[in-house]
């Protein structure tokens, strides 16, 4: 794979290159005023791509009743000084997300998205945490009534792989 990374580029998601181990914790029932919480074990690989305005993380999820692959696709602009986040899901390989986007602040990432729940609009929320680069986490967040209350229905906290 190729290295060479500009250096001008953005730094923000450099904890998060390299392999993983991943502790899930995932919302059995979503926007349901559920409380029951489902636990797995995953992996990560996460490599820079674009000269380092990009990278592409490779997702093993071990559901407790299934196992699939999944890509993160990350993409920095420079004039907006805003990321992009895609997710492609192994279970429906044609199908793309609707992108969140946003920026790092102080170690912390949040994301945005409006996108579409079982019929109901609904905005999502990704947050990146890195303020311990050694044990980076992410949480993901839905509000069924436009950014003013979230119930945040998954995270999964990282730890390297050896």
């Amino acid at each position: 794979m190729l290295e060479d990374i500009d250096v001008s580029a953005p730094t923000d998601f450099d904890f998060i290159i390299g392999d993983w181990k991943v502790q899930h914790r995932r919302l059995k029932d979503l926007l349901n005023d559920c409380d029951e919480w489902v636990e797995f074990e995953g992996s990560s690989s996460t490599r820079r791509t674009m000269g380092g305005f990009g990278n592409l993380e490779d997702v093993h999820l071990k559901f407790p009743e299934s196992s699939f692959r999944a890509v993160a696709l990350r993409s920095y602009n420079a004039e907006s000084n805003l990321w992009s986040i895609w997710w492609l899901d192994g279970r429906f390989p044609d199908v793309l997300d609707v992108p969140v986007v946003g920026r790092f602040t102080e170690g912390v990432g949040v994301f945005f998205a409006d996108d579409v729940l079982n019929g109901v609009n609904i905005k999502v929320r990704f947050k990146w945490i890195s303020l311990d680069p050694s044990k980076p986490r992410w949480e993901q967040a839905f509000s069924k009534d436009n950014g003013e209350t979230w119930e945040t229905n998954w995270t999964m906290e990282f730890s390297q792989s050896q």
